[in-house]
């Protein structure tokens, strides 16, 4: 499942359109990128926050009331956008929840508030798609932006949280690798005791839908040829289609090296929750911003 797959399916569902709640929608940024995705048939949105701000901004973006896509909810605040957002989404009048410019913090806060929000019982995870050059299909990393230290509890709900994404948005039998600094188990090393204990659980069945492997350095998990050096037969080694991290310094990292020295187009989503939620921000370039709605469209099925 490569980027151009991926919007085809996505835009597949004409008159079926996702629906985005976007939280506090004051930055031309946000419409630019709603735009384009309307353009494409993409998604439906309604921009929570001040009106008369946001209709200048939808204005200076080109957008038009054509076919009825989007709409205008009067919200004073940040802290009353992210919860009318929110109540959209609960109310199942918007499939997605995007942050405008309200802080992740407010926008969190509504999202697991006990009565309101979208809380589902699961840990809530970062999951980051990367359409890289010479690659085929998308590189699905996790987590590098929510859980700091995972535990294996919470990393078994990530890798869960993950592999449902990208079987949502068209993997079959995603493949996972569990990312270590070495392959084999190391008990002074507890990512590669997290690793092995994750790949026998998907082999008993308790994470089934994908096949994982595990523990394996970045570059088996990759390149089939650095895994045949190495002499590792594994049906992951060379063909992950998900990258599990041991915490987020490694997620981060490598998140940053795939999109500044791999020149990889980069999407991402909040998982976990009653719908998926997406966080951009103001340095994000248009066209990642499309990326994370395409994504968002595609998890929402």
């Amino acid at each position: 499942m490569n980027l151009d797959q991926l919007t085809e399916r996505v835009k597949n569902t004409s008159g079926r359109e996702k629906t985005f709640a976007v939280a506090h929608a004051t930055d031309k940024g946000l419409f630019e990128a709603a735009r384009r995705a309307m353009d494409e048939g993409i998604g439906k949105f309604v921009f929570v926050g001040p009106t008369e701000v946001m209709a200048g901004l939808a204005e200076e973006a080109g957008l038009k009331h054509d076919g009825g896509l989007w709409e205008l909810k009067e919200a004073a605040d940040e802290k009353q956008s992210a919860a009318a957002a929110v109540s959209l989404v609960k109310a199942k009048e918007a499939d997605v929840l995007m942050k405008g410019m309200t802080s992740t913090s407010v926008l969190l806060k509504a999202v697991l508030n006990k009565e309101h929000g979208l809380r589902s019982g699961s840990v809530l995870s970062h999951v980051a798609a990367f359409d890289l050059p010479g690659r085929d299909s998308l590189l699905l990393l996790t987590d590098a932006a929510m859980n700091i230290a995972p535990d294996l509890k919470e990393k078994t709900a990530i890798t869960v949280n993950a592999v449902e994404t990208a079987k949502k948005i068209g993997f079959t039998n995603p493949k996972v690798a569990v990312i270590a600094a070495v392959e084999t188990v190391n008990p002074a090393m507890e990512a590669t005791l997290h690793a092995a204990a994750l790949t026998q659980m998907n082999r008993r069945g308790q994470i089934p839908g994908c096949i994982i492997d595990g523990p394996l350095a970045f570059d088996l998990a990759v390149s089939k040829e650095a895994a045949e050096q190495k002499g590792i037969h594994s049906e992951v080694a060379g063909e992950a289609d998900i990258l599990v991290v041991p915490a987020i310094e490694t997620g981060n990292a490598l998140y940053k090296s795939l999109t500044i020295f791999g020149k990889g187009k980069v999407g991402g989503l909040i998982t976990g929750a009653g719908a998926p939620i997406v966080l951009t921000s103001r340095a994000d370039s248009a066209e990642s911003k499309l990326f994370s709605i395409t994504i968002a469209a595609g998890a929402a099925e």
